[in-house]
């Protein structure tokens, strides 16, 4: 091989290189992801059968997109292995559910509900709030709950909060 062709490989190849860097560079923040943690969870019991779960926590979308909320989900990891799902309250019943039941203390953040906008590199504190189907002795014996929140194109953020 030829010294010339040697040298004008070796440039096309940075050429290349300096061009998927590029590409991939201005990218970076069209990733749609959503970071953050469960802050306090606060629980209680509405009847015999039934319990709440208060879930405080704060989220940051570190993308160059709007986060637009599809779906709100909260499950529990049960003591024996076994999952429960829940029933979130909506925004408008939550008043109602911190006035009479005052177990649970005050609604200090806003509820996170469906088509709630989190903007690029907005960090925010909402609560949300999931009837379960369960006794409160069992809420209060479960390993974990998750909380789940959906993107309307799709992506998911998940994250784990001990209750032990």
């Amino acid at each position: 091989m030829s010294k010339q062709f040697l040298i004008f490989f070796g440039v096309g190849v940075v050429v290349i290189a300096a061009a998927v860097y590029m590409i991939l560079y201005a990218q970076r923040g069209a990733h749609l992801e959503l970071k953050g943690e469960i802050l306090k969870v606060r629980t209680g019991a509405l009847t015999d059968q039934d319990s709440i779960a208060v879930l405080d926590f704060r989220v940051e979308n570190i993308s160059e997109v709007p986060f637009v909320v599809r779906e709100v989900d909260v499950t529990l990891d049960k003591p024996d292995g076994g999952t429960a799902e829940s029933v979130i309250v909506s925004r408008v019943d939550l008043k109602k559910l911190f006035q009479f039941n005052r177990f649970l203390g005050s609604q200090y953040n806003d509820s996170l509900s469906i088509r709630d906008k989190i903007a690029p590199h907005e960090k925010i504190d909402r609560m949300v709030a999931a009837r379960f189907e369960i006794p409160d002795k069992d809420l209060e014996a479960a390993k974990t709950i998750h909380l789940s929140i959906q993107d309307m194109d799709g992506p998911l953020f998940e994250t784990t909060h001990s209750l032990k």
